[in-house]
């Protein structure tokens, strides 16, 4: 870090932050504070939606995945164009009708208040954890990787966050959006620039995309029935259908991106957009990484991009120190005898040595793990969320670095701003305000609601502080998502479509099916993306055989 990339990093941060609370200071009313006075046009909306979604951890720990194992990932998201046609044609229609603050009030005309308080109380425990983790991500991969103190950067992060989304509500978080997605894409379109200009000069770009397919990196879809897999076509579009309806349909702090839209036609079309923008934006954020794949091909690459990891084997005893160099020398000599195969020429028999190599590979950085682990328990060994900033740090030029720094931070605020905006406004209006006994002005429930924000922004800052790398972050947030969230899917599709089943059964469902989706999760029966179905199936299910028993009775 240069003092450029100080400079760029800092103004654009800074310039993101006092921008927002100076274009939406002063919300009177809860109207302009939560849902943005409904003035927003459909690209504002769209692009909301997707800095919403696209956390710093989607920019760090997307690439990470591309590079271990390719863009298999991307069927992750097949289900989402899906849900987004399902939302604009079931679920908007029906917020606007009923002028909702929150996705949660309806319910409670439709079952009872019990039920919308459990629902709310699912969305406020699951968002509350995930805040708190997309303040972390970036926070404990600029600590290893910079030096500077996980806490101290957790209580950055989220400071610059809270001052904004205090002062402004959804206006700023909409309003700073733009801003930080413009920040995202131009720098994300500069790294990728520049991977292609460090490959050696007779390496294009197709032939690039040949070297990565030797090593199975190219291969996009699965067709396979195999539970064990996480990322096939059929979860995908199964399971993943189901997560992007809950999470698009019933998340207050998506729902609460597209209440804030001038009509209902610019929030259809706000939704529209980020369903035909989505995917290829994940498939070229996974491209990236399979490109510092291509750039490690022809270029030295650590053993374990964790840097703590060095540290650790550095600071061990001679013999762990042996045994990790040699693994390296090893690892060196892999990456040189891959490297003269490449040049040879991608033929059969040179493919199938290079596939030999990677797997040789993969055995040397287990047993690395292995010995990073005996050195030091507390170090992280799995190295997918520190691919892209390894690369970055080490081979971008000055300011461009400062840049995607400024990425990566932009889309943790951007993220985090959506997930304190939707708490806040969830606890006042579906808790404070509904179970107040006294009235209140206006002013007031503002009031409260900036002091909710406030609230929920330190317990962000304290769980991320408390925080612990998980296999992949990405999959964490996902994880705590299909929990919780087929759950609250299925109490909505109940509202929506089973007109004769009442509030109590719905309330007994819900509580029954979140402790077995707890249990089913904990002993890591189903892949994660499934608990999306099953949560949805079993609390419908549950539902209507309480429903038509107590009616028998």
């Amino acid at each position: 870090m240069q003092l450029i990339d100080w400079i760029v990093l800092s103004v654009t941060l800074l310039f993101i932050v006092l921008y927002g609370a100076w274009k939406t200071r002063g919300s009177k009313n809860v109207e302009d504070y939560i849902k943005g006075g409904n003035q927003s046009k459909w690209w504002t909306i769209g692009l909301s939606v997707m800095a919403t979604q696209a956390s710093a951890i989607t920019f760090l720990s997307t690439p990470g995945q591309a590079f271990h194992s390719g863009m298999g990932f991307v069927q992750f998201y097949f289900g989402l164009p899906i849900a987004m046609v399902i939302i604009c044609l079931v679920f908007i229609p029906i917020y606007h009708r009923l002028k909702v603050y929150t996705a949660y009030e309806y319910l409670e005309g439709r079952f009872d208040q019990k039920t919308r308080t459990l629902t709310a109380i699912l969305f406020l425990i699951q968002r509350g954890l995930a805040a708190g983790i997309t303040i972390f991500a970036p926070a404990i991969i600029l600590s290893a990787v910079l030096g500077w103190d996980l806490v101290t950067l957790n209580i950055i992060i989220g400071v610059l966050v809270i001052v904004y989304t205090v002062s402004g509500g959804t206006k700023a978080v909409s309003v700073t959006q733009k801003q930080q997605m413009a920040v995202i894409f131009a720098g994300m379109f500069v790294a990728f620039y520049l991977i292609l200009q460090y490959l050696p000069d007779d390496i294009t770009f197709t032939k690039a995309l040949e070297i990565a397919g030797a090593s199975d990196k190219m291969q996009v879809l699965d067709f396979s029935w195999d539970l064990n897999n996480r990322y096939t076509v059929w979860t995908g579009i199964l399971g993943g259908t189901f997560l992007m309806l809950s999470y698009f349909g019933t998340d207050q702090s998506q729902v609460q991106r597209y209440l804030s839209g001038k009509s209902l036609r610019e929030s259809q079309l706000g939704l529209i957009f980020n369903g035909l923008l989505k995917v290829p934006m994940q498939f070229f954020i996974l491209l990236v990484g399979v490109m510092v794949f291509v750039f490690y091909q022809f270029n030295p690459s650590p053993l374990n991009f964790n840097p703590k990891a060095g540290e650790a084997i550095a600071n061990s005893n001679l013999e762990t120190i042996e045994k990790y160099v040699e693994l390296d020398e090893q690892h060196r000599f892999i990456e040189e005898r891959k490297k003269a195969l490449i040049f040879e020429g991608l033929t059969p028999e040179n493919v199938t040595k290079i596939q030999e190599f990677n797997e040789q590979d993969k055995v040397l950085k287990e047993e690395a793990k292995t010995i990073i682990s005996k050195a030091d328990p507390l170090v992280e060994t799995n190295d997918k969320d520190y691919v892209f900033i390894h690369f970055i740090l080490n081979n971008l030029p000055k300011g461009l670095i400062g840049l995607l720094l400024a990425v990566i931070l932009s889309a943790a605020m951007s993220s985090t701003a959506s997930e304190l905006n939707a708490l806040a406004g969830t606890t006042v209006i579906d808790l404070y305000k509904r179970n107040s006994t006294k009235e209140h002005n206006e002013e007031h429930y503002v009031k409260m609601s900036k002091w909710f924000t406030l609230g929920w922004g330190i317990l962000a800052i304290s769980v991320a502080c408390v925080a612990n790398l998980f296999d992949n972050l990405i999959q964490l947030v996902n994880i705590i998502g299909s929990i919780f969230y087929g759950n609250v899917l299925g109490i909505f599709l109940l509202a929506f479509f089973i007109k004769f089943v009442r509030g109590n059964a719905v309330f007994i469902a819900a509580i029954i099916t979140q402790l077995l989706i707890i249990a089913v999760w904990y002993i890591d029966w189903l892949p994660y993306l499934w608990l999306n179905a099953l949560g949805c199936g079993l609390v419908m299910l549950l539902a209507i055989l309480i429903q038509s028993f107590s009616k028998e009775n």
